[in-house]
């Protein structure tokens, strides 16, 4: 990157009320900010980008869609410029965020010469070593895929100074604590290190205490907080009726919609009877390859598909504006993940509606989701369902066929196969992904 970039000549008006402007961000930086016409900061960046620019060891807690990506981005970038040689680390659970945070950084710093690789499972390895030899400012990595690389040598971390674990509950959740455990083995004892988490636990405060040095905390919200412009709705009905109600709604809410099921052969399933209703739709979970996955988020940005039906692989990580609706085929299997789906709409301060269909026998379910998020989900009465349509027949292109041939090109990859603590969730919770 450029070492010594040019002062910005042209002015910059601080605006009154919060800004970017007296963050303590360098002129040059805050000219792209101002470009990319980001204005207010979040509370999580406000609070966190000037003690990321002081080199402080932080860690940050904020509900999901709140912006924690500028709020370590803009301090890792700048720092790396200030420190000649120097390199950054980001630690994330799942591909899709891994591609999140490299599109948000490459915005930022393409500009100043910003050189980023992802390493993530499910993508060549071969490329990634290439890339990897070009000495990247930045690394974007998943715990197992980067693991395999410094096993192999083919990766070298002495010269990071900056360190993000983002999504670190996840990471957690997904049994990622003994591969950050062994990548901190290879991190350089003087560094900076950030954490952001949407939740606090015990876990995280351990995390914290073994890897950072004496951290600033910034809490922005308690944990099970969720958007205030977020309105929640519960149907409780039974299983063999759910795709007729996704129907009906389908039919009432007329924009992007994103749907959670617990399994992926539910997310194939449901994705065939949607496009059986006329719908555009795209399923996204861990049979899809990292093209299909790139393909479907994509789609699903632009409107090519209006409707993403996934499974908790992304429910954090899909970063997509003006979803309008969240529907929760199945509940999830952790508690926690609910305020993480419903994330996906109301970003940013905009507005979104969250449905949720339950079971006669998961009124405990939905009493643990009320302790978590704080107050009483409303119960709607069942409307009149349309009959039931037909059953499609024929698998699609993100149906049997495509991931016959996706298995089957796996089956010739020396990293078809992890074991099952590598960018994957595994263990009783996690195996139906």
């Amino acid at each position: 990157m450029n070492q010594n970039p040019q002062p910005n000549t042209s002015p910059i008006n601080p605006q009154s009320g919060p800004s970017f402007f007296n963050l303590g961000i360098a002129p040059k930086l805050m000219e792209v900010i101002t470009r990319l016409n980001y204005k207010i900061p979040t509370s999580i960046q406000r609070q966190s980008i000037p003690v990321g620019l002081q080199g402080k060891d932080l860690v940050g807690v904020a509900q999901t869609g709140t912006g924690k990506t500028l709020a370590f981005g803009i301090p890792l970038i700048q720092r790396l410029i200030q420190i000649p040689g120097s390199s950054g680390l980001i630690v994330l659970p799942t591909r899709e965020l891994a591609l999140q945070v490299d599109e948000a950084l490459r915005q930022i710093g393409s500009s100043l010469g910003l050189k980023t690789v992802v390493i993530i499972g499910g993508a060549p390895i071969r490329q990634q070593i290439q890339k990897l030899s070009y000495n990247p400012h930045i690394i974007i990595a998943t715990p197992g895929r980067l693991n395999d690389h410094l096993q192999q040598r083919t990766a070298n971390l002495k010269n990071v100074k900056i360190v993000v674990l983002d999504e670190a509950d996840r990471m957690l959740d997904m049994g990622f604590a003994p591969q950050i455990k062994q990548i901190f083995q290879y991190l350089p004892q003087e560094r900076q290190t950030m954490l952001f988490s949407a939740t606090l636990g015990p876990e995280i405060m351990k995390m914290a205490t073994s890897f950072l040095k004496i951290p600033i905390r910034i809490e922005v919200a308690p944990t099970g907080s969720v958007a205030d412009h977020l309105t929640q709705e519960i149907f409780i009905i039974s299983k063999p009726d759910k795709s007729r109600l996704v129907d009906k709604l389908l039919q009432q809410y007329l924009g992007s919609t994103l749907i959670f099921t617990r399994t992926k052969y539910g997310a194939r399933k449901l994705t065939r009877e949607i496009k059986n209703m006329g719908h555009s739709a795209v399923e996204i979970h861990s049979d899809c390859s990292t093209f299909q996955r790139k393909d479907a988020i994509a789609g699903f940005k632009s409107g090519k598909y209006r409707i993403l039906i996934a499974t908790d692989i992304a429910s954090r990580g899909i970063d997509v504006n003006n979803i309008e609706l969240v529907i929760n085929y199945d509940l999830p299997t952790n508690t926690e993940d609910y305020v993480h789906r419903i994330g996906r709409t109301a970003r940013a301060g905009g507005s979104g509606h969250a449905i949720s269909l339950a079971t006669p026998d998961q009124r405990r379910e939905l009493r643990n989701i009320e302790r978590l998020i704080r107050k009483n989900l409303p119960i709607s009465p069942v409307p009149q369902l349309p009959p039931q349509r037909p059953s499609p027949t024929m698998p699609d292109h993100h149906d049997q066929k495509s991931f016959s041939k996706s298995h089957s090109a796996q089956n010739n990859s020396r990293f078809r196969r992890r074991p099952p603590s590598r960018d994957r969730k595994y263990g009783s919770n996690h195996h139906r992904d």
